[in-house]
């Protein structure tokens, strides 16, 4: 049985926040155009995690409440952006947040809304939305161009646990504008990019939560062909893997 999706990602935090990718500046600019965006809006940041997504928008002034059920993932976030007064953590859910009605201009979720309950997170969002309020959903999409990319997808689909069912691309477009509708959503993508040692690639690795932890018996042996994989296709003693930042905007109500 899956895990529940609250309780993941609770033994990967540390990798998370040293390994997993940040988000493209140059969203800023295009939610301003879109939408209106600007620094004085408050914003929801749902399933926040460790606050990688809530940094962006806490560094351009925004007031920012986090909303995020892993008390692991949470009290990270807590510590990291603690020199922030904008920053608001909140135990919650997308589909059961804990903010006031009618209370935020804008809502985000960073590779968080394939986790989400569409039809429950949709009625939630339209309930702690201003009119005119826009929803943002954005995932880091790791590509699978390069050798070296192709590889590393064959070697996930090899030892992840659950990767198929839970990888974010099972949400299609059509189930996006399905949860936007009967309002139309923009998406554009943005270039963004990791370089590692093998050490970073181990923890970026370790960072997913279907990957098998050090106590799974798969786990010596899945290391081993990490270190082979990158001694492949290293170069000066680093490998790359490329993302296509999607950003997708529209109101909610």
């Amino acid at each position: 049985m899956p895990l529940d999706s609250t309780k993941r990602f609770s033994d990967r935090v540390e990798n998370y926040i040293k390994y997993r990718p940040g988000y493209p500046k140059e969203i800023l600019p295009y939610l301003e155009e879109e939408s209106g965006f600007n620094g004085e809006m408050q914003i929801a940041d749902m399933g926040s995690g460790t606050g990688i997504l809530t940094k962006l928008f806490l560094e351009n002034g925004n007031t920012v409440y986090a909303v995020e059920p892993n008390d692991a993932m949470r009290n990270a976030a807590e510590d990291l952006l603690k020199e922030y007064s904008q920053f608001i953590s909140i135990n919650g859910t997308a589909e059961q947040t804990g903010l006031d009605k009618e209370s935020m201009d804008m809502i985000v979720a960073g590779q968080a809304f394939h986790w989400f309950d569409p039809v429950k997170t949709k009625k939630e969002f339209q309930r702690i939305a201003r009119i005119n309020a826009f929803v943002v959903l954005i995932w880091n999409e790791r590509q699978i161009k390069s050798e070296f990319e192709k590889a590393y997808e064959a070697f996930l689909m090899q030892y992840a646990t659950d990767y198929k069912e839970v990888k974010h691309t099972t949400i299609t477009a059509e189930k996006i504008s399905t949860f936007y509708d009967p309002y139309t959503n923009t998406h554009k993508t943005f270039y963004n990019e990791q370089i590692f040692d093998f050490d970073g690639l181990k923890g970026r690795l370790l960072s997913s939560s279907y990957i098998p932890n050090i106590t799974h018996p798969s786990y010596e042996k899945m290391m081993i062909a990490l270190q082979h994989l990158f001694e492949k296709y290293q170069s000066e003693n680093r490998v790359k893997i490329e993302y296509e930042t999607s950003v997708y905007a529209g109101k909610i109500r």
